[in-house]
């Protein structure tokens, strides 16, 4: 095809659209045609933004979008409007090019290597190949640690950066499998990339990625099996329990986190947590005996977990009066008064003003506000219902779990209230988070029926 001379960015947007696909469907035929299964339309949307030079996808993007593959190369970027020239010593171009070295030493195809984001925070990989350079080992803790910073600060970082650095780190990771010595060395590292595929799969979770996510549980089991681990296959069960239910799908829900918990260790956090989810997903299913029995076991697996069990991050669990999920499953068995006052037990001693100027929980503290309104929506308590509602809509970090309890607050407001105009200005906000263009808000259709 003949190409027009524009900016890479515009260039890619230009045949994509030529070629009649969308974002997702790019990313789909790229994934097919390499074979990776990773790549998503948000990274398509990033190179189509200027944000990313997709230099390692270029090949196949040219042999997909029917172009020569030197008019992809020789195009240039577009900076944004006063940005300094880049220093080529000291950019993330740098960066990129140590990894896919790095990479390709080990063999691994040059089509194969994710393309690092703009994050400064990706010179990590130099660090782990100087490291790496010396001594395995030293990577092995270098990445433990990455892994431990990655697990407290998922929850609040942006979904898709953290998405793309985690990326990284595990490509990395798994890249030098093949160079550890001892036995205990490549079991290290591959629990350690099982974890990394974990924290992979709670990112695409939170980006609504759903296939993506199950890819990345999927690899995580795996792993897990390889090295005789339970307690990572029965985290990457419990994200997939949590995908089903928020999809409105609670009986698949409740059996995925039921076979977790029959896999994991008694007396660990995730037992308490897939018991816990247990319970809510039993509770949407209206089955309220199942629901009652998974929240005694809740309540007996978190009595016995340790008084150093972490309560922030990915591999937590939230230690209040009630297990977790309890004020969700009131919810969806009607007794809205009980929801209102677990809601706000939870918030009084999980989500304390410190704790979130600290800025931890700011999805689970959204995700509980959203429930209180939930909860004060069903005796028909407006004004308290839209206070906790627009206030989880303030923060920075709309992830998609947060945005599904948001849109059953919209249809249940809807439905319950449909001529207050606090009504609408909720609908109107709820649209504007979810990321409906204005010239679309008119056309969406009108909120149906809801779960609650």
């Amino acid at each position: 095809m003949e190409a027009p001379e524009l900016p890479l960015p515009d260039l890619l947007k230009y045949l994509r659209d030529a070629a009649g696909m969308t974002q997702q469907q790019l990313a789909d035929e790229l994934c097919a045609l390499t074979g990776t299964f990773t790549l998503t339309r948000h990274e398509v949307g990033r190179w189509e933004q200027g944000r990313v030079r997709p230099r390692a996808w270029l090949p196949a993007l040219a042999s997909l979008l029917d172009v020569d593959l030197e008019t992809l190369r020789r195009a240039p970027g577009r900076r944004p409007s006063g940005a300094p020239d880049a220093d080529p010593c000291n950019d993330v171009e740098q960066v990129s090019e140590v990894l896919r070295r790095t990479l390709l030493r080990k063999g691994i195809a040059a089509v194969s290597i994710p393309v690092i984001g703009l994050h400064r925070d990706h010179r990590v990989i130099q660090a782990l190949d100087a490291i790496a350079d010396d001594h395995v080992g030293g990577v092995m803790d270098s990445i433990g640690e990455l892994i431990d910073h990655y697990a407290l600060t998922i929850c609040a970082l942006p979904p898709a950066d953290v998405y793309d650095e985690l990326l990284a780190v595990r490509s990395y990771a798994n890249s030098i499998l093949d160079r550890a010595g001892s036995m205990s060395s490549r079991t290290d590292l591959t629990l350690a990339t099982g974890r990394l595929s974990h924290l992979l799969a709670v990112a695409a979770c939170d980006m609504g990625e759903h296939a993506t996510a199950r890819v990345w549980c999927s690899d995580a089991e795996r792993r897990s099996r390889d090295v005789n681990h339970p307690e990572l296959a029965a985290w990457s069960a419990l994200t997939g329990a949590m995908i089903a239910w928020y999809q409105g799908q609670p009986r698949q829900s409740a059996t995925l986190s039921a076979k977790g918990r029959h896999s994991a260790p008694e007396g660990t956090v995730v037992y308490a947590k897939l018991a816990s989810q247990e319970m809510r997903a039993a509770a949407m299913a209206g089955d309220v005996d199942r629901m009652t029995r998974a929240r005694h076991r809740a309540g007996r697996a978190i009595a016995a977990l340790p008084s150093d069990t972490p309560i922030t991050g990915a591999f937590s669990i939230a230690l209040a009066e009630d297990p977790p999920y309890t004020a969700t499953s009131l919810v969806f068995l009607g007794r809205c008064q009980e929801a209102v006052a677990a809601t706000n037990r939870v918030i009084q001693t999980v989500y304390q003003p410190e704790a979130r100027q600290r800025g931890e929980h700011p999805s689970g503290y959204a995700r509980a506000l959203l429930i209180l309104a939930l909860a004060e929506a069903g005796p028909g308590r407006l004004d308290e219902s839209l206070t906790a509602g627009h206030a989880a809509l303030t923060g920075s970090r709309p992830a998609w779990p947060t945005m599904v309890l948001a849109g059953q607050l919209d249809r249940v407001l809807t439905r319950d209230f449909p001529d207050a105009r606090e009504t609408a200005d909720y609908h109107a906000r709820y649209l504007e988070v979810a990321g409906v263009p204005a010239e679309r808000r008119s056309q969406t259709p009108g909120p149906e029926g809801s779960h609650t």
